[in-house]
């Protein structure tokens, strides 16, 4: 037995010996140091961002308190506040339904929600009267529809001029006073650090209207726009200088983003030119119903009115299985002198906007021969033709290139979200073990509304503003491991929240 016990004991302490002498050579788990956060030359305590929508937070087609929570200013802040930013005051919103009222009468709809099939509103009413304002300045100064020269605008915040289109509702609430303008109330707060986005609205109303609104090139007077119009490149020019000359003054650092192309995003990429599935004899009575107007543009052509190539365009051809859909397009050339219409067939250099997904199929009236994009063509507000994704492009690219111009004479940060969208929508860019893509709803980056981003979008963006910052100013958010984790947020806002 003695023998026995000194045996076991010899075999432990062999094995006692062989686990330690594994644990120190074969198995050595490295000690990775901690590398500590800094803010290296920039002053984050005081943070003011300036901007439009994509700085407020709106989300799903609307502006809620855990859209703003999320929003991307408030992310950025919360990291600032680690290496010296202060607090972070937002206009926030009464709940999570969103909408606005105006003397008890809605007049911005609660947020979408996805119900497992498709998209729906809430059915609830909106809690947030903008005649019972909360008086700002905030250091979250975005504006949900503010273009470039709104920002400059006094009296954008007057209620009195939100029924006649002369201010904004979301600024009618947190204005300083009626006449103050977002710009005034931005520097009130005196920031020694700020964001600057703005730029996208002044092409985005004219593309998800279609095109209805007019192309202000040559037009300096910015007053006499309408709200689909596009900024006149020379007058958002001049509106940034001032608006980087402002921010600029005291000494203040910062960060400016430029404008994505807008047509690039869900809106306009997710309903397919050709949606309408027709079987053969369907397609055939399509085609009779519009041979007195294809026979129109052979006299047409013949007597000269139009080329070739334009009758070809404009012929309606049906075929069976996926078809295009038939539209208006203002740019062909009027042939009223001969009763025909300016209809055409979309192709793929075409853009349907997401909302007429919702009828294009369906009957117009319960008659089954009026067929919306089918018998009867779209309006030309439910497509952004070539020619109007041309304006909006030429127009984009010029706004960048005085932005990438001002900002370098300012030294700046910079952030070229154009180049990051585009790698976006051509296939993806990974947020750790994500995809973010541009797909609606499952596609991570953007929200129900399919323009503005999900909160893992904003998430995403505001990483890419910390290494802008980083490589500016030299801070370490990314060395140091303080960038945001995809995982940590949604890209879905559940109807009960």
């Amino acid at each position: 037995m003695i023998l026995k016990n000194y045996k076991n004991i010899w075999i432990l302490a062999f094995a006692v010996i062989l686990i330690t002498s594994c644990s120190e050579e074969e198995y050595d788990i490295p000690v990775v140091e901690e590398i500590p956060l800094s803010a290296g030359n920039a002053n984050f305590s005081t943070y003011v961002s300036v901007g439009n929508s994509l700085t407020a937070g709106y989300t799903d087609g609307a502006l809620f308190l855990a859209s703003q929570n999320y929003s991307m200013p408030n992310l950025l802040a919360q990291k600032f506040a680690m290496v010296g930013g202060g607090d972070f005051s937002q206009p926030l919103t009464n709940d999570n339904i969103g909408g606005l009222l105006l003397g008890g009468n809605v007049i911005q709809p609660p947020r979408l929600f996805f119900n497992g099939s498709g998209l729906e509103r809430l059915d609830a009413m909106p809690t947030n009267e903008i005649t019972a304002g909360i008086p700002g300045p905030y250091n979250n100064m975005g504006v949900p529809g503010a273009k470039s020269f709104h920002l400059l605008a006094n009296g954008y915040g007057n209620v009195a001029g939100v029924p006649t289109g002369q201010a904004n509702p979301y600024y009618a609430r947190m204005a300083s006073s009626p006449n103050a303008s977002i710009i005034e109330d931005a520097l009130a707060m005196n920031s020694s650090f700020f964001s600057l986005w703005i730029g996208n609205n002044d092409v985005l109303s004219y593309a998800t209207s279609g095109g209805s609104g007019v192309n202000q090139v040559g037009n300096f007077d910015p007053s006499t726009y309408g709200p689909n119009d596009i900024t006149d490149p020379n007058v958002f020019a001049g509106v940034y200088s001032g608006l980087l000359d402002a921010l600029t003054a005291n000494g203040s650092q910062g960060v400016a983003m430029n404008v994505p192309y807008v047509t690039s995003i869900p809106f306009f990429t997710t309903v397919p030119h050709n949606p309408v599935p027709l079987d053969a004899a369907t397609a055939g009575a399509l085609n009779g119903a519009f041979a007195p107007y294809n026979e129109g543009l052979l006299v047409a052509e013949a007597v000269g009115l139009i080329t070739a190539s334009e009758r070809a365009a404009r012929t309606i051809n049906f075929v069976a299985g996926q078809n295009a859909v038939t539209m208006e397009d203002e740019y062909l050339t009027d042939l009223s002198a001969l009763g025909l219409p300016s209809y055409r067939q979309a192709t793929a250099n075409d853009l349907i906007v997401l909302p007429a997904s919702t009828f294009i199929g369906t009957e117009v009236g319960g008659n089954p021969q009026l067929i919306n994009g089918v018998s009867v063509p779209l309006a030309d507000n439910w497509v952004l033709s070539a020619n109007e994704i041309s304006e909006v492009i030429t127009a984009t690219d010029q706004y960048n290139g005085a932005i990438a111009q001002l900002v370098a004479q300012k030294g700046i940060a910079f952030v070229d979200a154009n180049a990051i969208m585009q790698e976006i929508a051509a296939g993806g860019l990974p947020f750790d073990e994500f995809n973010m893509n541009s797909d609606l709803v499952f596609g991570l980056t953007f929200s129900l509304d399919g323009v503005h981003p999900t909160q893992r979008g904003y998430a995403f963006m505001a990483n890419e503003i910390m290494k802008a910052i980083d490589a500016t100013y030299g801070s370490n958010f990314e060395e140091a491991g303080a960038l945001l984790k995809a995982a940590d947020y949604t890209t879905f806002y559940p109807a009960g929240i």
